[in-house]
């Protein structure tokens, strides 16, 4: 269970967060600006700040920099704001992830998840299985029914990071934003056109899929045949 500190103005969004948070089983606090924000680091550590940048006594960057000036908790920023100068200056100011509203609690879980395996060093499984699937992480090889799979480095990317969390609907804005690492967003187009090369190198095709299954209007999920 990770402490989590929810800096953000909003009380509609920020009751929203805290719920979907608390109901994935994280401890909750919150700030509703920047100061008190500042002052919850310092008196009651947290291990990971969502962070909103439109605050009603300071800007959510400014924030930031103070944050880091005492801290190094991971920081992950969740705004309306998506323009790509923007993304780059909360990045360039200590954020270790940017997410756009409106995000899926889902979404914002995950991030959650991902940014706090990076902080506490935790590697992933060396050899992800999923069915007759096989993922070696650090050799970059796959197997599938014990025979080699050719897969581009990309290809590989999206592949591991789908073998990592089976059965999860994963949508293609987080996977622009993990595999493809465009934090701002980016063209679904992309995603779809590497799933159509990957299920064409694992035998299937989006209308008879075996392991890459599409839920329309959601996103993607990687199962095993038998599920």
């Amino acid at each position: 269970m990770a402490q989590i500190l929810v800096v953000e103005d909003d009380p509609n969004i920020r009751s929203a967060v805290l719920r979907a948070l608390g109901d994935r089983g994280h401890a909750v606090a919150s700030a509703p600006d920047a100061m008190t924000g500042l002052q919850s680091v310092v008196d009651d550590p947290p291990d990971l700040v969502v962070l909103d940048l439109g605050l009603p006594d300071l800007d959510g960057t400014d924030l930031l920099r103070m944050i880091r000036a005492v801290s190094q908790v991971p920081v992950i920023v969740a705004t309306a704001r998506d323009e790509d100068q923007m993304v780059v200056k909360a990045l360039d100011a200590g954020a270790d992830d940017y997410v756009v509203k409106p995000y899926s609690a889902d979404q914002l879980d995950a991030r959650v998840r991902a940014v706090l395996r990076r902080a506490v060093g935790v590697e992933p499984e060396p050899v992800l299985t999923v069915g007759g699937l096989s993922v070696d992480v650090p050799a970059r090889e796959v197997h599938l029914d014990g025979q080699p799979v050719d897969l581009s480095p990309r290809e590989f990317d999206l592949l591991a990071y789908l073998a990592a969390q089976p059965g999860r609907v994963v949508t293609k804005r987080e996977l622009l934003t993990e595999v493809w690492r465009l934090p701002y967003g980016g063209a679904d187009k992309t995603v779809d056109v590497h799933l159509s090369w990957l299920r064409r190198k694992l035998g299937e095709t989006a209308q008879t899929p075996r392991y890459l299954v599409t839920v329309r209007g959601v996103g993607v999920k990687l199962v095993a045949p038998d599920d």
